[in-house]
């Protein structure tokens, strides 16, 4: 009775345990970066509407290659140059618990090196096109 007990503890925790990301996007984010240390030339993410947007996004700005899309997942080809990979590092802005929104002035004042995804009422966008199209909104990440 006693060893019963333990196996159904263990097939429930199995299956809680199933991989679901309270944070897709983050999750998304964080797999490019590891799949590009990690030398990986295409990665595989589940599929989502702001996924796929963001993945869109990192195409127009030249650090995805390729976005292929299937039913459930999203195929991506990550770009190198003189075999090092373009994306370095990734930092999470906007997070679950809190939310980073900046306007049009805010964005005009960040310089570096570095790409914001921002989510504006016109899709996700990259800072650069932002100021253009004066839109402000959620800062999603920075890449460089």
């Amino acid at each position: 009775m006693v060893n019963k007990n333990k196996v159904m503890k263990k097939e429930k925790a199995k299956k809680q345990n199933t991989g679901t990301v309270n944070y897709p996007l983050g999750d998304f984010l964080i797999r490019i970066k590891n799949a590009s240390l990690a030398n990986k030339r295409t990665l595989d993410v589940p599929k989502s509407k702001l996924i796929k947007s963001v993945a869109n996004a990192l195409e127009k700005e030249g650090f995805i290659d390729e976005v292929k899309e299937d039913k459930t997942k999203i195929s991506l080809r990550i770009v190198y140059r003189s075999k090092e990979p373009i994306i370095s590092e990734v930092h999470l802005i906007s997070k679950p618990g809190l939310r980073i929104y900046k306007n049009v002035e805010e964005l005009e004042k960040i310089k570096g090196p570095f790409v914001y995804l921002i989510s504006t009422p016109k899709g996700v966008i990259s800072m650069q096109q932002a100021i253009k199209k004066r839109l402000g909104g959620e800062v999603l990440a920075k890449i460089l």
